[in-house]
Formats: C-alpha cells, sequence, structure tokens
C-alpha cells in the first residue's frame, strides 16, 4: 500500500460529508483489500495519526468545539486526515489555515469536526476475518508535540486569528 493509495482511500467526498456516510465508505473500500494490504493501511494511518498529534492542533479543535479531552482529539484528528493529504498537509503546518474550509460536518447546528472509531475500522475488518488483532499502534507519544496552547481568549485570537472569527467564543 502506497501513501497515495491510503489517502485515495481515507478522503472524504465533501468536506460537509456525514460521519456515517464517511465510514460507511471506508468500510466498503477497505473490504475489498487483503489482510496484508489493511496491516499496511493501519500502520500508515496509525503514522499520520502520530503526525497530527501535536498542541497547536489540539488548539485549533479547541477553538472550534472547545475540544478537551484525549479522546475527543483522536477524533478531530481523524477528521483531519480524512480531508485528504492536500488539507491534512496545510493544516499541520499551519493550524489556523483550518477556518477557510467552505463546508463542516455538523451535529445540532453546530461544526462537529469528528470522525469516531475512523482510525479502528481496519483493523476491526481484520479482526473479524482472522480472529487476530493487528499490532497495537499507539496514536502519539505521552503528550502532543509543540508547545501547549493557552486557553486564554486573547492568546487564542493571537494565535488563530482566522479561527477565532470564525467560531467566536
Amino acid at each position: 500500500m502506497t501513501e497515495e493509495e491510503f489517502w485515495a482511500l481515507v478522503t472524504r467526498t465533501d468536506a460537509a460529508q456525514s460521519q456515517e456516510s464517511l465510514a460507511k465508505a471506508l468500510s466498503q473500500k477497505l473490504s475489498e483489500l487483503t489482510n496484508e494490504q489493511l496491516k499496511a493501511f493501519d500502520k500508515i494511518f496509525g503514522q499520520q495519526m502520530r503526525r497530527c498529534y501535536l498542541w497547536p492542533l489540539w488548539g485549533a479543535a479547541y477553538i472550534i468545539t472547545g475540544c478537551d479531552s484525549e479522546y475527543a482529539f483522536a477524533e478531530f484528528r481523524c477528521f483531519l486526515i480524512s480531508l485528504g493529504k492536500e488539507r491534512f498537509e496545510a493544516v499541520i503546518s499551519e493550524p489556523d489555515s483550518l477556518a477557510q474550509l467552505a463546508a463542516w460536518p455538523e451535529k445540532d447546528g453546530y461544526a462537529y469536526p469528528f470522525v469516531d472509531e475512523y482510525d479502528l475500522l481496519a483493523g476491526q475488518l481484520y479482526e473479524d476475518r482472522t480472529g487476530e488483532e493487528l499490532p497495537f499502534m499507539p496514536s502519539g507519544k505521552a503528550t502532543p508535540m509543540g508547545k501547549k496552547f493557552s486557553t486564554k481568549p486573547k492568546a487564542l485570537k493571537k494565535q488563530y486569528p482566522q479561527l477565532s472569527a470564525r467560531f467566536p467564543f
């Protein structure tokens, strides 16, 4: 499995695509892969999850939704991966650029940039097929990389001017 193949599998059809539709589409695509391809896919997914385990990205999630838990941040990172390679790379480089996303998945009328268990689909399918689990790949180190963001409104507005304007707090 190449990274190009990986990104073709995980990228959503549009930014506002529902979590359910996205997970169903990926599950269907993954079901066509061999067990070895599932292992390779899972390895690449884990690598991308670790790459975006960054305090500046968590700060962006905090502005958009008040994201304040490890679990929610993992779901947010799955959302970032689902945006595709180009947007993912841009957001890693400049988290505030996420404000430029034209449409968002929503829940109860609010932006909902989370994809529940997107990172587990390949492992679930592999286990259903083989009765064995894929090797555990942690999605990050003990703490995110980079400098922790400040939750003070003034500091957030300075670090994330575009997101703060789009998602006022």
